[in-house]
């Protein structure tokens, strides 16, 4: 019965209003069994009926939600190259505090002890108790199932997260790598949420991608499908962050539209970042995008290289697994009316068109997706002890 019950607290949270005959079809849990359970959770004010189904001829069947105000909330935690951000959510995937960002460069030493601190910021006015576990995602080889970021050394405290985590919070952590988690998200919330085999394309500082293939997080042999960003389709000579040449990265992320912006900019051309540039000594990616959105040509023309880059990647994708949709999340999503163009003229060159014309493309519309794919993390890996004492036979 826990787990029954546990299911279907999952189930909801991830897609509601469901009737019982939904839940029991989704679950796979004959309709005795689901009622009895809802009805427990209902007697527990862990969900609550909101209205009934639509007609289809008989009775109309009562739907049911989870209870926000009576379940524990999630301290979701997003971890980028340069950006954390940290706010607690509850199960209705509403901020119970504010999202509290800072710019924390990953690469200086004084990085974890900095996040660290902006947790315990964010948290200072929250009952620590009603907290059920932390939900954290970053950029990396990470692990899944031991929390562990093999993309750092093992002296580093971002290697093993999820016990150092533990033991500074006490409560349940769970790490997962962002492309992943943002692909869950956007599958179970956003543009994706139609579609059983599509590609997530976390277009970031990086160029990260999470597979969702038949409604399942693909994740490969190892654990580390999706190194979109370290296919070999660059010319340029460039090192990439991995230490070898030619990778997508290179061209096709913030990072390489950043630099070739700052190259413009030092060689005099014309653009209202020129301001920016001179007063800060260089210029951000928020700060790249929003000049490209408001028609600066330069900027323009840096997002317009690694779109074209990018729709390249995206060919190859679409080659070897066919999807039905490739979504363009992350930071850079908000750049669609400069990328979009260059993106479908690169499939139209670089793929076969029978395999393309079948594949939707689109940018994400959802705010803080790396936050709410640190909440879906830990909510998909929640134990029992997520209602705490609440549950009792």
């Amino acid at each position: 019965m826990e787990s029954l019950k546990l299911s279907i607290l999952k189930r909801l949270y991830f897609s509601n209003p469901q009737s019982i005959a939904e839940l029991s079809s989704s679950i796979g849990k004959s309709v005795p069994n689901i009622t009895n359970a809802v009805n427990r959770l209902v007697q527990l004010n862990l969900i609550e009926q909101d209205g009934l189904a639509p007609s289809t001829g008989g009775r109309r069947a009562a739907q049911f939600v989870p209870n926000a105000t009576q379940l524990p909330y999630i301290l979701s935690v997003a971890i980028d190259q340069f950006y954390t951000s940290v706010a607690v959510v509850d199960f209705k995937n509403q901020f119970k505090t504010s999202i509290n960002t800072e710019t924390i460069d990953l690469k200086q030493e004084d990085s974890y002890q900095r996040i660290i601190d902006l947790i315990k910021k964010t948290i200072i006015n929250i009952d620590v108790h009603h907290i059920y576990g932390i939900g954290v995602t970053i950029p990396g080889f990470v692990d899944s199932k031991t929390g562990r970021n093999n993309s750092y050394s093992p002296t580093s405290p971002f290697f093993d997260l999820k016990t150092n985590f533990q033991k500074e919070f006490n409560l349940p952590t769970f790490v997962e790598n962002d492309s992943s988690a943002i692909a869950t998200a956007e599958h179970k919330f956003g543009k994706a949420k139609t579609a059983s085999d599509v590609m997530v394309v976390n277009l970031n500082w990086g160029v990260g991608l999470g597979m969702i293939l038949d409604n399942e997080l693909y994740r490969g042999h190892s654990g580390f499908a999706g190194e979109f960003s370290h296919i070999p389709l660059s010319d340029s000579k460039k090192l990439c962050s991995c230490g070898k040449k030619g990778c997508l990265e290179v061209e096709a992320s913030l990072l390489a539209a950043v630099d070739s912006a700052i190259n413009a900019l030092e060689s005099g051309e014309v653009s209202s970042l020129q301001k920016e540039y001179h007063k800060q000594g260089y210029i951000t990616g928020d700060q790249l995008l929003n000049a490209a959105n408001q028609g600066d040509q330069l900027a323009m023309e840096a997002i317009n290289r690694i779109g074209y880059m990018l729709g390249k990647g995206i060919s190859t994708l679409i080659h070897i697994i066919n999807p039905q949709m490739v979504v363009i999340s992350g930071r850079g999503s908000k750049a669609k009316d400069v990328l979009l163009p260059k993106i479908q003229s690169a499939i139209l060159e670089f793929s076969i068109h029978r395999l393309s014309k079948n594949t939707l493309i689109e940018f994400s519309d959802s705010e803080n997706i790396q936050l709410l794919g640190s909440t879906c993390i830990c909510i998909l890996n929640a134990d029992k002890n997520i209602y705490k004492q609440l549950v009792s036979e």
